[in-house]
């Protein structure tokens, strides 16, 4: 592994905290990349597993300070916020917004996603106060109420002296005509509200619900990511002054950005989207264009798109909040290796509720409920001598597959007396698994085909730490004959923290027909914009000349409100050519997406972006050198693996034994130190020059069922 315009003698740290397990790729001085694996949450040993991670891939005792001296970055992704936002345990927040609209946020759009539900259960609030301020600004920026700032004041302060600290600030067109709502912020900052959001900062665009909702959510959860910055900041540096270490998050939209500058809003998918990253580069790397993610982690399973270009969504509803803010388009079901896996009577159920990392699944000798990894176990497709040995009260023993048989048996006897139905052990395990599975794929088609992508053209690039136990399963349902596994697939969204470039976007409302008169008012716009984008990148530390901008053109049929984000060259001419040529772009892809044209209705400019990108770290992947083995590739083991209602033999071989153009038929499976793959019987493994593992579908699969949709 090389890297260019990087210190070559410091270390870098690049994290993935999930909610299970903390995946932590370390780059050494020497240019050498080492991993590491801990339990996210472990508090009898530690209070973060990202920085008792690096305590021990740097050899520092836990009472000695770390040297951040010899640390140069610490890139991470992280699940706080929104484990925060999922369990409701951000700030006290109040909201400020004009009067009349006091529950305009909890009346939302009023949808109804399950149409014959009678008893409809709203989603908690995130604020917990309500403060309508007496003001009014028109559509088009007339003033129809003057803002009374006294009883602002009055209300705001009552609020204050109750305790909270956060105040997120949504005045009716705001997003266009913000005077009222500076006043109102300048307001809440004296009175000494710590945190306070406005919306024509966090989201200046049109949709007031969508907009208030990010708003909240952002001062929900930023002042929990500032301490949780601060407690790393100390953990890292002890309170030492002045360090030079370079303390970086991963947004949801897929770049990094300085801690410091870490906000609520672009947090929520701080983690998935380092995998997204890792997987576009280690698969065009590999020479696949055509990709769908299968990012299988211990508490659920994310699944994204790719045929070209990252896929962002701006319009997302996350734990029953609508956000209007960047994110990677990524789907995720309740679907990992700690999913809790019972029987209710009547049938068998996986997920939602996930084990965690305390207690974890029944294997994990904490008393936890059987999951999904505790099924792989069953059916012997995960071998605990194989398996870190991280568990029990001094984290030195492996996974207990005692107690994973008995609970089984308990469930037999369960389904036996409920049912009379009489089922072994590891025909139980399958059961479930089918099911995981089945949940994971129908993620797959929710991405793909439903969105009128043909599946079968894609390769499967699959990563996370229970993603090879299943690859070929998941393939199988849905008809996909290839898969791609890097050496790194067990870490791979740590890995993408490395890879990932400093972003910064800006977006503005422009609401105006498509046409030359309009593009000519997005010209000057487009330049605001990217001053400001190529600023907050200078500001961390990226040359001019490693940052690149792209501008694009959110645009709709008039009368609707979904936007496609259409990309436009930042020197372009406003002319009919530029017209006709995003009117040909918006219909292809709109044809694509919906499967059919308005063309009688005229597009509308909704808003415009810019995003800059800056290139801190350029990480090329090396050809690997392979030791000559001096004889043929020779199995560790030999295991029983129950698949297909059967038991087979398959050999065990391990990654690291493995060179270029070794073939390996299924059934079997290959052990490395981060991640377990299983070859599943009509499949074969190939090793590659760049030591890429390529899974293929070798038996044409005989199937009882249409895959459908």
């Amino acid at each position: 592994m090389s890297s260019q315009s990087a210190q070559a003698s410091r270390w870098q740290f690049w994290i993935d905290r999930g909610g299970t397990f903390t995946d932590i790729v370390a780059r050494r001085p020497d240019g050498a990349l080492i991993t590491n694996k801990l339990l996210s949450d472990h508090p009898e040993r530690y209070r973060d597993a990202a920085v008792a991670g690096i305590r021990e891939m740097l050899g520092v005792p836990r009472d000695a300070p770390i040297p951040v001296e010899a640390i140069e970055a610490v890139k991470m992704g992280t699940t706080v916020a929104t484990n925060a936002l999922l369990e409701r345990k951000g700030e006290r927040t109040v909201l400020a917004i004009t009067r009349g609209f006091g529950d305009a946020l909890r009346i939302a759009y009023q949808n109804r996603p399950k149409l014959f539900v009678r008893r409809i259960v709203l989603p908690a609030l995130v604020y917990e106060r309500v403060v309508e301020i007496d003001e009014r600004i028109g559509a088009r920026g007339d003033i129809v109420r003057e803002l009374d700032l006294g009883a602002a004041e009055r209300d705001l302060r009552a609020v204050y002296d109750d305790g909270i600290r956060a105040c997120a600030i949504v005045l009716v067109h705001g997003y266009r005509y913000p005077q009222h709502e500076r006043a109102v912020e300048k307001l809440a900052r004296a009175i000494g509200f710590e945190q306070v959001s406005v919306s024509h900062e966090v989201s200046p665009l049109m949709k007031l619900v969508s907009r208030g909702d990010t708003t909240v959510v952002d001062a929900y959860l930023s002042p929990i990511l500032r301490r949780y910055v601060a407690q790393v900041e100390e953990d890292l540096c002890g309170g030492r002054q002045g360090s030079k270490t370079r303390l970086q998050f991963m947004q949801s939209s897929g770049g990094l950005t300085d801690a410091h500058r870490f906000q609520g809003k672009d947090a929520i998918l701080s983690g998935p989207a380092g995998g997204v990253v890792g997987m576009v580069q280690v698969s065009r790397q590999a020479g696949f264009e055509k990709i769908i993610g299968f990012d299988m982690g211990g508490t659920s399973t994310d699944v994204t798109h790719y045929a070209g270009e990252y896929e962002r969504a701006f319009d997302t509803e996350v734990a029953g909040v609508r956000l209007r803010a960047p994110m990677m388009r990524i789907h995720t079901v309740a679907a990992g290796g700690g999913s809790i896996c019972s029987f209710d009577g009547s049938r068998f159920r996986v997920g939602p509720e996930s084990a965690g990392a305390n207690p974890g699944p029944a294997s994990y000798r904490r008393g936890g409920p059987l999951t999904v990894t505790d099924c792989n176990i069953m059916v012997g497709k995960i071998d605990p001598a194989l398996f870190p040995k991280v568990f029990g009260p001094s984290s030195d023993l492996p996974l207990d597959a005692d107690a994973v048989g008995k609970k089984f048996e308990f469930v037999a006897k369960e389904l036996a007396a409920a049912t009379g139905h009489v089922r072994s052990a590891e025909e139980i395990a399958e059961g479930f698994l089918r099911i995981a599975v089945e949940n994971m794929a129908h993620a797959i088609k929710h991405i793909s085909v439903e969105r009128g992508y043909d599946v079968t053209e894609y390769v499967m690039c699959c990563f996370g730490g229970a993603g090879g136990q299943h690859a070929c399963a998941v393939a199988d349902a849905l008809g996909m004959t290839r898969v791609f596994i890097h050496p790194l697939a067990g870490v791979l969204s740590a890995y993408g923290m490395g890879l990932a470039d400093v972003r910064a976007l800006r977006q503005k409302a422009v609401e105006a027909r498509l046409s030359t008169t309009a593009l000519v008012g997005c010209q000057s716009v487009f330049v605001e914009l990217a001053n400001k984008a190529r600023s907050e990148v200078e500001a961390q530390g990226i040359a001019a000349q490693r940052i690149s901008l792209k501008h694009t053109l959110q645009l709709k049929y008039d009368g609707t409100d979904t936007t496609l984000e259409i990309p436009i060259a930042g020197s372009f001419s406003p002319d009919n050519d530029i017209v006709a040529t995003l009117t040909n772009e918006f219909e292809q892809r709109y044809q694509t997406h919906y499967g059919f044209l308005m063309p009688a209705r005229s597009l509308v400019v909704e808003a415009v972006a810019v995003e800059a990108i800056g290139t801190a770290t350029t990480v090329e992947e090396a050809a690997p050198v392979f030791s000559p083995r001096g004889s043929d590739l020779a199995r560790t083991k030999t295991n029983r693996v129950f698949t297909g209602g059967d038991w087979h033999a398959a050999p065990v071989y391990a990654r690291e034994d493995l060179q270029p153009g070794d073939r390996l038929a299924g059934p079997a499976v290959i052990a490395e130190k981060n991640a377990t793959t299983v070859v599943e019987p009509g499949w074969a493994a190939t090793l590659t020059e760049r030591d890429h593992l390529v899974l293929e579908r070798e038996v044409p699969l005989e199937r009882g069922h249409a895959i459908g949709t």
